[in-house]
């Protein structure tokens, strides 16, 4: 199994794919093999590019420090760059989902050298708050389970399973404190970027569309009729 190591952290990744090098990046509670298993995101790439799909910390094959100092972007950012000069690759192309997206605003920051373009879907670079969240999964994951199922929401077998699985207090750790990037870096994005977002996703809508006023070469797509788990799953 490959692994980077960012200052004692592993960090799991898997390759597929030939062509122009392009992270992903899952979101909060998810893994790598996301893109694979069920929305069909490895299928529709694997032809035109090499995929890097990285576990995030406290996710996945990764590991799960469970200290809220082992959890913020710029860290977190950190663990894509070891990955990336694991394969000695020089910058590469990068997607990230609601949490992937707060690591690639983190990128943007830290490692923006490391970038040939950025994709963020399902987050904006102001302070989100952590609460709620962290509320619901001090319950237990099964209690977070029947709350989204209860919503509507449907998992397939697998996507259960591995939700059930996550290292509860790693989750309860990266959510210690309220995840905030730094909007000051806006202007300093100058590589290609595109910014995506549900329209009926109420937590992060308003701040996606209000960031790329801000960012010199993005283009934004508001997704009509999609809320946040929508706009990743479909």
């Amino acid at each position: 199994m490959p692994y980077a190591n960012n200052q004692g952290v592993r960090i799991y990744y898997h390759v597929e794919g030939e062509g122009p090098p392009l992270v992903l990046q899952h979101g909060f509670m998810g893994c790598l093999e996301d893109w694979s298993d069920y929305y069909g995101y490895v299928k529709a790439l694997e032809s035109d590019y090499e995929l890097i799909m990285i576990d995030a910390r406290g996710h996945g094959c990764s590991d799960k420090p469970h200290s809220p100092e082992a959890y913020n972007n710029k860290l977190m950012a950190r663990d894509v760059v070891a990955v990336l000069d694991d394969l000695d690759v020089e910058a590469a192309n990068f997607f990230g989902y609601s949490m992937g997206g707060w690591i690639g605003f983190g990128m943007a920051e830290c490692a923006p050298e490391r970038l040939r373009s950025l994709i963020i879907g399902g987050m904006h670079p102001y302070r989100q708050e952590s609460g709620p969240m962290r509320q619901l999964l001090e319950k237990g994951m099964e209690a977070l389970l029947s709350d989204r199922e209860g919503a509507g929401r449907d998992y397939p077998p697998v996507a259960r399973a591995r939700l059930l699985a996550n290292d509860l207090q790693a989750l309860l750790a990266a959510l210690a404190d309220d995840w905030t990037s730094n909007p000051d870096i806006l202007p300093r994005m100058t590589m290609p970027c595109l910014v995506y977002v549900g329209e009926a996703d109420d937590d992060y809508h308003a701040g996606a569309k209000e960031c790329v006023k801000y960012m010199p070469n993005v283009t934004f797509v508001s997704l009509p009729g999609l809320d946040h788990w929508d706009a990743f799953s479909r």
